[in-house]
């Protein structure tokens, strides 16, 4: 995929697809588990960074 073809989303987007709070992208983000890119004061994360973080951090249990 290349750059022309990335589809980004804002925080509460990413926020909206996870089922968690904005807060807790944001945390994600500063820790770099979540890819993003910041643009002036606010960050867009990549569609394909969204998917691989859900399909990645899929909790199992015993």
């Amino acid at each position: 995929m290349s750059l022309a073809d990335a589809r980004f989303l804002t925080v509460a987007e990413v926020a909206d697809m996870m089922r968690v709070s904005r807060m807790t992208v944001y945390r994600l983000v500063h820790s770099g588990e979540l890819p993003a890119i910041r643009f002036g004061r606010s960050f867009r994360v990549p569609e394909s960074a969204v998917a691989d973080a859900l399909q990645n951090h899929v909790a199992t249990t015993a």
